[in-house]
């Protein structure tokens, strides 16, 4: 699997925070759109729909799970030549675990958003991380994809 790259190290960036509300999901996958338009990903790349289905997934849980406590969602787009990196912030404290094809959850957790993120991610040979804050209060969860 892909490491996540530092941040720093990728040449392209696009940071957005939205508010933790309506519209945020829609504006969200439109950044994500324009950004990877910009740097050259067309959207015929294998990676672009499942890339823009992530960050759908990422931000509605936030609307979802963090409003009450994080006002803001932030969103980080960035890439190299050879991978695509997405994290979603919010300052709830909650870090959710990940569950896909090869880490199940618990007994009778259903499919969820986070599960089809993670079962996204590992299928294109891509990480899922989860972060918290240095304060524990809030976290990103961090797709790197390779392209």
């Amino acid at each position: 699997m892909t490491p996540t790259p530092a941040l720093g190290a990728l040449p392209r960036r696009h940071v957005l925070t939205v508010p933790t509300g309506p519209g945020a999901v829609r504006l969200a996958r439109e950044t994500a759109e324009r950004a990877l338009a910009a740097w050259g990903i067309g959207e015929r790349h294998p990676a672009v729909g499942p890339a823009l289905l992530i960050v759908s997934e990422l931000v509605a849980n936030s609307v979802r799970h963090a409003a009450e406590a994080s006002p803001q969602t932030t969103v980080v787009y960035a890439a190299s030549p050879d991978c695509l990196v997405l994290a979603v912030h919010d300052r709830h404290p909650h870090r959710p675990r990940l569950f896909g094809p090869d880490r199940p959850g618990p007994a009778g957790a259903g499919p969820g958003g986070l599960a089809t993120v993670v079962e996204l991610t590992h299928g294109l040979g891509g990480t899922a991380v989860v972060r918290g804050d240095a304060d524990g209060g809030g976290k990103s969860i961090w797709i790197t994809l390779p392209l």
